[in-house]
């Protein structure tokens, strides 16, 4: 279920990215900016899986270990014997509760005295007359304890042990020749990704085309039962907002009723392809008075001589 989530949420954002991209392309805004607020909230629905992915997996594994904790600690006090009353005769041997140690226990710490005296007398005349030919001789008692040497297959050597082996492997060729493409492959797209995006967010001052004017044609639709006056109302509202939207210049523009709801923008002179793309994508995405438009065609109009 959570690869399901995964595959699912990452095919959700791969597809919001797209139309994002694409609606800013477009210069519709608004519609790019519902789908930015929703790879948004498909990046945080597929941040919050992997949290609670690695959460879920903290708090199995700290079970796991308190149950472990549980077992050890269960065999332990089944394992656990009750100790023998190693000192029966201190207790009380009357009834009465009277002790009948006598003069046991000031002999016993007078004996226990002498012979820690008798004890530190030998420990330093030991540590006086040692030597290091004893240690040797230890050493060479205790070698025959230990593990042969790993000589491999054939007597060659066997692996480095682990203290001379690196902290950190070295990198591999491949890798490194696989970054350095990447890397070399990701400079050079980037003049023209950078030339690609200025292209389709220009607005610097385009060539005139071959034309004395551009037309668009549009169709508004409205919710309820609008009047012909909302309509109209609504269609000269849009048509004014998207006009201002392009860069080149175009005070003399007007707007004819074809249809009931069907109108006729044109503006003269004649816009370049990329304000016109600019003002189709106002048209399309802009919304006002509970109005929509869909743009019906687009084109230029009387060539110029």
């Amino acid at each position: 279920m959570r690869y399901v989530s995964y595959v699912f949420g990452g095919l959700s954002a791969a597809y919001a990215g797209y139309y994002l991209v694409l609606y800013l392309y477009r210069w519709e805004w608004q519609r790019a900016l519902i789908c930015g607020v929703l790879l948004l909230v498909i990046e945080g629905f597929l941040a919050c899986l992997v949290l609670l992915a690695r959460l879920s997996r903290l708090e199995r594994r700290m079970t796991e270990y308190d149950a472990r904790v549980e077992e050890v600690r269960r065999r332990l006090e089944q394992s656990r014997e009750e100790a023998p009353d190693r000192f029966r005769w201190i207790g009380s041997g009357e009834p009465d509760g009277t002790q009948r140690t006598f003069v046991f226990i000031p002999v016993l710490m007078v004996a226990g005295a002498a012979l820690s005296g008798i004890a530190f007398v030998i420990q330093k005349i030991a540590g006086a007359t040692v030597r290091q030919g004893a240690e040797r001789r230890l050493a060479g008692r205790l070698a025959a304890l230990t593990a042969p040497a790993d000589t491999g297959f054939g007597g060659a050597a066997g692996p480095a042990r682990l203290e001379d082996r690196p902290c950190v492997p070295p990198s591999r060729t491949g890798r490194k020749l696989a970054t350095a493409a990447t890397a070399v492959a990701g400079v050079a797209l980037v003049p023209l990704m950078w030339d690609g995006l200025a292209d389709a967010t220009q607005t610097r001052q385009e060539a005139l085309p071959d034309a004395a004017a551009t037309t668009v044609v549009f169709r508004i639709e409205m919710r309820g039962e609008p009047t012909p006056e909302a309509l109209e109302l609504a269609a000269g509202d849009l048509w004014q907002t998207c006009r201002r939207s392009t860069a080149a210049q175009n005070d003399r523009s007007a707007l004819q009723r074809l249809e009931s709801d069907v109108y006729a923008g044109v503006i003269r002179p004649a816009l370049p392809p990329h304000d016109l793309m600019r003002l189709r994508g106002c048209i399309e995405d802009a919304s006002t008075h509970r109005a929509t438009a869909t743009v019906l065609g687009e084109g230029q109009a009387e060539p110029r001589r």
